[in-house]
């Protein structure tokens, strides 16, 4: 099932928050129109670790969030150019853009003036800051955010905090925070008619995933702290060390402490007063690890995985990304996706749900830059003579 079948999406996004979004809504179904500068396109279109797909303008970057697009190149700063996207917008049910803020306005488009040409349009700006507030035109990189959320003062230990999440997270969040939006916003469009202007801030949304860490602030006025590989709401719940790999366990409840503690063979330690409790063993936290580790030392990891998660005690293997996704279930479930090139096949990742039963996949390859650009201006109307005329006047 195409959730978005219908749905025309103008994608005029960059790098990683906007395009994540407007991957999620062409994985649905719906039709994303990316709209580019005639001499460049996306930058993501030259970063990633390929450089000869960089120097392809079909950087990896580009390529994991851009499959299933259709790309249209246009100058925005031409008037005639500024008439192409007017065509786009009367005929889009949503635009999405991660310029600052402010250039839709400088470049002839702000929201009264989208909607007045489009009164049914979902206007989403996805920005670092929001499109207000004294922070508003400040620059922002995933990093930025990262520090400035408070997520890095929580990553690492003590001693090490702050650090940085290991892979854009805050440009993820901002992302599917915009996706949800948007998906929100065409579902009241169905009633009403009416389109909706989405200001996401990636900040805003950064703070609200960070969950618990907030709200022990918030509400038990706790101020939060880095603990590593410690959950602090409970123990023994974190990272072990085995005979052999890393194993995370959360034995959370008492009577998972009980089961953990007689399949590694140290009943005793139920009798211990340190460990009696929740509350005694989050205070001896350090203690239990010692015990736990010298015991689960005498076999490997991919040995206590099954048997602690057999007897009801959840257990994880620690894995690199590359383990993770050659995982039984990731196959299992279709998450990772075949895509075409011009020189080569690559893959891609789907979406985190199935829809009755099947995974979402892109329909069609990633776009070369301006693909699609006269099959376009021929469905908005302009004539084979006015095509060509725009293109060579390098305004699409």
């Amino acid at each position: 099932m195409q959730l978005l079948d219908g749905v025309r999406v103008l994608d005029l996004t960059n790098v990683l928050a906007g395009p994540y979004a407007s991957y999620q809504l062409a994985l649905m179904g719906a039709d994303v129109i990316k709209v580019e500068v005639p001499d460049g396109g996306d930058l993501a279109r030259q970063l990633g670790a390929d450089a000869t797909l960089s120097a392809q303008r079909m950087g990896a970057s580009f390529v994991a969030q851009n499959a299933g697009k259709r790309s249209i190149t246009v100058d925005l700063k031409s008037d005639s150019g500024r008439e192409v996207f007017k065509r786009l917008v009367a005929g889009a049910d949503v635009l999405v853009e991660n310029f600052r803020p402010g250039v839709m306005a400088r470049l002839g488009f702000d929201w009264e003036q989208l909607r007045a040409t489009n009164p049914g349009l979902v206007y989403c700006a996805i920005s670092g800051f929001g499109q207000t507030g004294p922070m508003r035109s400040r620059p922002a990189y995933d990093q930025i955010i990262q520090g400035l959320s408070g997520m890095s003062s929580v990553t690492g230990t003590a001693e090490t905090a702050p650090l940085r999440v290991g892979f854009p997270i805050c440009d993820t969040l901002g992302g599917m925070t915009a996706a949800m939006a948007i998906c929100a916003a065409l579902v009241a469009k169905c009633r009403t008619g009416e389109g909706a202007y989405l200001d996401v801030s990636m900040l805003e949304s950064s703070l609200t995933a960070l969950g618990w860490v907030v709200s022990d602030y918030l509400v038990a006025g706790r101020k939060p702290t880095a603990n590593g590989n410690e959950n602090p709401t409970g123990a023994p719940s974190a990272t072990f060390a085995t005979g052999a790999g890393a194993l995370n366990i959360a034995a959370n409840k008492q009577e998972q402490f009980a089961t953990l503690c007689t399949i590694v063979g140290r009943e005793d330690l139920l009798d211990d007063p340190r460990f009696a409790h929740r509350d005694d063993r989050k205070a001896h936290r350090d203690e239990l690890r010692h015990e736990l580790e010298a015991a689960l030392a005498a076999r490997p990891g991919r040995d206590w995985e099954p048997l602690l998660n057999e007897a009801g005690v959840p257990a994880g293997l620690v894995l690199d990304v590359t383990e993770a996704l050659e995982l039984a279930q990731i196959s299992e479930r279709s998450l990772v996706h075949d895509v075409q090139l011009p020189d080569r096949t690559v893959k891609v990742l789907g979406t985190g749900f199935h829809v009755n039963g099947q995974a979402l996949q892109p329909k069609t390859p990633p776009p070369t830059l301006g693909e699609h650009t006269e099959e376009l201006l021929a469905d908005l109307g302009f004539s084979d003579s006015e095509i060509a005329d725009l293109v060579t006047r390098g305004t699409a």
